[in-house]
């Protein structure tokens, strides 16, 4: 994999770090989004990336466009843009689980594209975004059944990556069905979404994959550990429903990693991993 130029968002921590950490090791140049710079204040391996000027930080919310504007600025001619940012849950004594705002994938994504640089040349990024599965009716049907209750609870946060997925194929002009797709609620969207100034023209933006990933874990890298013995069963990839259980984070990190060299299989595909 030839050294690539890498913009992140939500790679503070889990499947983004892990995967940055592997383009690092293969070479790449990557630009952090922080909300708190000292997130790596005693992360040894990314401070000495940081010395030898092929990790750069960037202070900013990535829903805040003045900085995503700043991160790619930062950041130079971008190659890859990986885009892991997730919804975090506060707890109530009274309501539960509480997502608010309650939209951040979906708010952010649409930052980070209507702050996006024109290139000389019409090189565009590739842009690798994560969502789940399960999300939509048809995805919803295929997974085990002792797993779906758990996804009932997840509607919330689902719907913002609905969105998130919504406003990626709106710019990559990916036709859009409620009835597969999902619906891509207003709440979500925001009124008059598809005019927001900045936001890519319909089919303008040509390299993405989504990545859906079964129940997160903190397991080891399956993939490595077969890679090393030369024996065992990886996770799978496919664009079909896997009626996966689970996949841990550093298992969805080696496939972002894999994708980005295997990019002519998974460009602009919906692409589920899992056990």
């Amino acid at each position: 994999m030839a050294a690539l130029n890498v913009l992140t968002f939500g790679a503070s921590r889990n499947i983004g770090y892990f995967a940055a950490v592997r383009l690092l090791e293969k070479g790449a140049t990557v630009t952090f989004l922080l909300r708190s710079l000292a997130v790596f204040d005693e992360d040894t391996l990314i401070q000495g990336y940081v010395k030898s000027g092929r990790v750069r930080l960037v202070k900013g919310d990535a829903a805040n466009e003045a900085d995503t504007r700043l991160a790619w600025d930062t950041a130079g001619v971008v190659d890859v843009v990986l885009f892991t940012v997730g919804t975090v849950p506060t707890f109530s004594i009274f309501k539960g689980m509480v997502f608010e705002p309650p939209n951040p994938t979906t708010q952010c994504m649409s930052a980070v594209l209507c702050t996006m640089p024109t290139y000389a040349g019409g090189h565009q990024p590739k842009f690798i975004a994560l969502s789940s599965i399960g999300l939509t009716p048809p995805a919803h049907a295929a997974l085990p059944l002792l797993i779906k209750p758990l996804y009932a609870m997840l509607e919330l946060p689902h719907r913002d990556k609905i969105g998130l997925e919504r406003v990626l194929a709106h710019c990559s002009g990916r036709t859009w069905d409620d009835t597969t797709d999902g619906v891509a609620r207003e709440s979500i969207m925001g009124e008059n979404w598809t005019q927001r100034e900045g936001l890519p023209a319909p089919g303008t933006l040509k390299h993405v994959l989504v990545v859906r990933p079964a129940i997160l874990t903190d397991g080891i890298c399956v993939a490595d550990e077969v890679a090393t013995k030369g024996k065992g069963k990886s996770y799978r990839a496919s664009e079909q429903e896997l009626g996966a259980y689970t996949i841990s984070r550093k298992d969805v990190a080696h496939f972002l990693v894999d994708a980005i060299a295997r990019w002519n299989e998974f460009e602009n595909k919906t692409i589920n991993v899992g056990y």
